[in-house]
């Protein structure tokens, strides 16, 4: 199959319209299936007791705030390079979405610090670092909405997000750079697994489940920012007519 075809908007426009649905239903699927594993099978933690039961949402959503913007980063410079407007808008509809898990990374990591370090929030590398990229996501997004040239606004948050690609192995390496309150992986490619088989099942069925969510939702709205781009287009205008 030659998929460079799919490099123009109208060609993928229906292409992502058909991947959503699979990808969409296999988020729904796999969060009942990890959700079960890591709340119903997984045995209670040793030191943490129930608390530590946040992992299955907040691992994965850490994990997916950093893939989401090596993506961003990656397709905002071949945009850049390549002057591949598809590939801008595929960067466009990734930052929302990166945002979103890198918030509710912050936010689950504060409720599960509370029970296990006693505070909602301390300047730990790896938190500061995360944090940072929720700036720089929202600092992605303004910048492109503050600049009314669509392909300026391209450009220009391009760079932003190729310099930020930085801060992303600085939060991955922090605890080991560091001495930090942030407990080490507990999954590495590099050594066996230092959690239960349960956990560790429930934790990678969760990861799954929040990749495919977010390549659902990036290819949802990839499709509306390319029939915003391509409004005056006959092919886009039949579109939105047959969606109205």
């Amino acid at each position: 199959m030659n998929w460079f075809k799919y490099a123009a908007p109208q060609r993928f426009y229906p292409l992502a319209g058909a991947l959503v649905p699979w990808f969409g239903g296999a988020a729904v699927l796999l969060t009942v299936v990890g959700l079960t594993l890591g709340l119903g099978f997984a045995p209670t933690d040793a030191q943490q007791g129930e608390a530590y039961r946040i992992i299955f949402i907040h691992v994965p959503s850490a994990w997916m705030s950093m893939v989401v913007y090596v993506a961003m980063a990656f397709w905002a410079g071949i945009g850049l390079v390549f002057n591949a407007r598809l590939a801008s808008l595929l960067a466009i509809a990734l930052a929302p979405t990166g945002a979103w898990m890198t918030f509710l990374a912050l936010w689950t990591g504060a409720l599960w610090g509370k029970p296990t370090w006693g505070t909602w929030w301390v300047w730990d590398a790896r938190l500061t670092s995360e944090l940072i990229l929720l700036f720089l996501y929202i600092g992605f997004m303004s910048l492109h909405a503050a600049i009314d040239d669509p392909r300026r606004a391209d450009r220009a948050a391009a760079v932003l997000a190729l310099v930020g690609v930085i801060n992303v192995p600085i939060i991955y390496f922090s605890v080991k750079w560091w001495n930090t309150l942030h407990q080490g992986a507990s999954v590495s490619l590099t050594k066996a697994p230092s959690i239960a088989t349960p956990m560790l099942m429930g934790m990678l069925v969760m990861a799954l489940a929040f990749w495919a969510y977010c390549i659902a939702v990036a290819l949802a709205r990839t499709r509306n920012l390319i029939l915003e781009r391509d409004r005056h287009a006959a092919w886009a205008r039949e579109e939105l007519g047959a969606a109205a």
